[in-house]
């Protein structure tokens, strides 16, 4: 995994609908993991904690798609270690939002019923919480990439 680049965006352009939360319940995650839907914040609360601030880091991750879920968890972990320094330098409201589900354990807990191991570090996912990612990047899907975002102030 490899940071292409982060770039700052204003919040306002972020779009939230209740079109990518649709699309998560094709997904095997759906239900199974804290982050997904429909353990995830309503996309109209979403919404509304979107314009509570005026602007996000978008990130661009380039992964090695044989080596996916490894890859995902080293951007997962990449944001949040982006999220912590962002909250070091005095923006208390600093929050990931991960690329997909969260795959933080190679054996989740939660998916048997079980508490998380590790409530502090999950985070939604974008398509969860209704972030039309499409509205802030154009999606080739011949790139091997992932995309995280960071909601700042």
């Amino acid at each position: 995994m490899r940071v292409l680049w982060e770039r700052e965006i204003p919040a306002k352009d972020i779009v939230v609908s209740p079109r990518p939360v649709w699309k998560c319940r094709a997904c095997p995650m759906y239900g199974k993991r804290p982050g997904c839907p429909p353990h995830a914040p309503d996309w109209r609360e979403a919404r509304d904690w979107v314009r509570s601030f005026r602007r996000a880091l978008l990130v661009k991750f380039e992964i090695n798609m044989d080596d996916f879920e490894n890859e995902k968890r080293k951007a997962i972990l990449w944001l949040l270690d982006r999220e912590r320094e962002l909250f070091r330098q005095g923006k208390l409201y600093a929050m990931a939002l991960f690329p997909g589900s969260c795959n933080l354990c190679d054996d989740c807990p939660f998916e048997r019923g079980e508490p998380c191991r590790m409530p502090e570090k999950v985070r939604p996912s974008l398509d969860a919480i209704g972030v039309e990612l499409s509205s802030l990047v154009e999606i080739k899907f011949s790139e091997s990439v992932l995309y995280g975002l960071i909601m700042v102030e």
